[in-house]
This record gives structure tokens, C-alpha cells and sequence, in this order.
């Protein structure tokens, strides 16, 4: 029986953007006592963007439970987050780098490349995690700069990073990234958001096909209502309440629940799986 935050019922809240994973209500699990760790990705060193909270958060942690040393792109203001992510991985008894990146330039990326690669001292693993989002009501109220910002995040990041650190990853590396059961059944009020994660879905179909013979594997998960700082810190607080409630599992997930995904796609167990997404919606159709 778990013994995770019931999330069946979350109240109205907000956040500050970014948000912090300390206002959460209630608390999010993250796998940091909950998450076993079996070896399956002994030895490998992976860079997770996002990786101070939510997903990102729950990714790293159980990378490092698994073996990996990581690294972790975040935003400066959400330092305070990547330490304690950090504290984690270390606690793993594995290596972990802080990497503080706005995203949403090429030179950034390839610079954010370079740094993963030398702290690590190269790369097996890429998730491209981060994102960027602002809910608004009606099209007209979507700003120019926040459409911009949006892509430039959630899409060309991905795809400069992929550009910059193929030549890393050849010969058995791994691809993942974070689409959304949004690039599915898009919401109006994320217009820009639902998107970026449609396609991003594309680039993972085609990426695939393209790095596949240099020995690169390219995969998605696509997260359904997970409760993360993302959600209070965007989202108005009456669409906060009751989040996930509409899934078919009757509730949000915990990011912990979503990490096993990543491992497995990262891992040798999906040695045999490329340009593949991987929904993990509570119910929710991905198709």
C-alpha cells in the first residue's frame, strides 16, 4: 500500500513562477525515500534539464538510484532546488553538477553541452525535460513573448541540445524526451504549450529515424497531470483545484511515477525501442 500524499482532492494555490517544490500542498513524492534503485543504469552519466523539481526532480533522483552520475540544467532562481536534488543524487553515492541555464538560445545549449560533457567526463544519457508554460483564456490574451519564450524552451532547446551532443552520444547513447498527453488532447487554455509538446512528439519520430543508424535510441514519455510547481506557479488557482481529478485513475500522479518510464527507455531493457512515446496519463488516451 502506498503511502504517498493522497493527490485525489488537490486545493485551490499558487505559486510564484517558477514555484518551489517546498509549497507544494500537498507535499509531492519525488522518489526520495520511495524509489528503488536496481542498477540498471550502472556507470552511465546522464544531464537532465528541469532537473531542480518536478519530473526533471524525479528523474535525476532515480538515474542516481540506478547508478548514474548526473547532471542538472535549471533556471538561476531555482537554485535553491537543484541543491537539495543534488543532495540527493550525492546521497545515492553518486556524482551531481548544478548547470544554471536559461535554455531558450542555441549558444546556450551548446554551452550547456560542453559543461555537462566535462563535468561528467562525457555523456550516455540526454533528457530534455524543461519547460515553459502560462495558461490564458481566450486566444487574443496569449502575448507575443510568451509564445516565443514558450517554443524557444520547450522545442529548440531540445532540439539544439540534440544538435550539440549527438556526436557524444553515438555508438549507444539515448535520447528522451518530455512530451505531454497535451500534444493529444490539447487544452484551449495552454494553446502554445500543447504545441510544443505535439511537436516535439514529431521530432522524436524523426530524430529517431535520423540518429538510429549512428547507434543513438530517441524516445518520449508524455506525463499526463503530474503535481509539480509547474502546475500552482502557471495555472489559475480554480483550475489547480481538483487537478487530475478528471483522469481515469480519479487523480494527479506524483513525479516519482512517471521516473520509472525514463529509466526504462534510458536503460538496456528498451535496447529495442526508438521513436517511441511513452504516456503515463493515469488513463488518459495517448494515441
Amino acid at each position: 500500500m502506498s503511502t504517498r500524499p493522497d493527490l485525489s482532492s488537490i486545493p485551490a494555490q499558487s505559486q510564484d513562477w517558477p514555484g518551489s517544490v517546498s509549497r507544494l500542498d500537498p507535499p509531492a513524492d519525488h522518489g526520495e525515500e520511495s524509489y528503488v534503485g536496481h542498477g540498471r543504469l550502472a556507470g552511465r552519466r546522464a544531464l537532465v534539464t528541469g532537473g531542480d523539481s518536478g519530473i526533471g526532480r524525479a528523474v535525476a533522483i532515480a538515474f542516481a538510484k540506478e547508478g548514474a552520475d548526473v547532471a542538472i540544467a535549471h533556471l538561476p532562481e531555482e537554485q535553491a532546488d537543484a541543491d537539495d536534488t543534488l543532495r540527493h543524487v550525492e546521497a545515492a553515492g553518486r556524482r551531481g553538477f548544478s548547470l544554471p541555464t536559461d535554455l531558450r538560445t542555441q549558444e546556450a545549449n551548446a554551452d550547456l553541452g560542453r559543461k555537462a560533457t566535462e563535468a561528467l567526463g562525457g555523456l550516455d544519457l540526454l533528457v530534455c525535460n524543461a519547460a515553459y508554460q502560462m495558461t490564458h483564456d481566450s486566444l487574443e490574451e496569449f502575448p507575443p513573448e510568451q509564445v516565443a519564450r514558450t517554443f524557444e524552451t520547450n522545442v529548440f532547446s531540445p532540439f539544439w541540445l540534440s544538435h550539440a551532443l549527438a556526436g557524444e552520444l553515438e555508438g549507444g547513447g539515448s535520447i528522451v524526451m518530455t512530451t505531454s498527453v497535451q500534444a493529444y488532447a490539447p487544452s484551449e487554455h495552454l494553446l502554445d504549450y500543447a504545441s510544443t509538446k505535439a511537436a516535439l512528439t514529431n521530432m522524436v519520430v524523426n530524430l529517431a529515424q535520423e540518429l538510429g543508424p549512428r547507434g543513438i535510441r530517441v524516445n518520449a514519455v508524455a506525463p499526463g497531470p503530474i503535481w509539480t510547481p509547474l502546475i500552482p506557479a502557471t495555472m489559475a488557482p480554480d483550475k489547480v483545484e481538483g487537478f487530475g481529478s478528471d483522469t481515469p485513475l480519479g487523480r494527479a500522479g506524483h513525479p516519482v511515477e512517471v521516473a520509472s518510464a525514463y529509466v526504462f527507455l534510458a536503460s538496456d531493457e528498451a535496447s529495442y525501442v526508438s521513436g517511441t512515446v511513452l504516456g503515463v496519463t493515469g488513463g488518459k488516451p495517448v494515441f
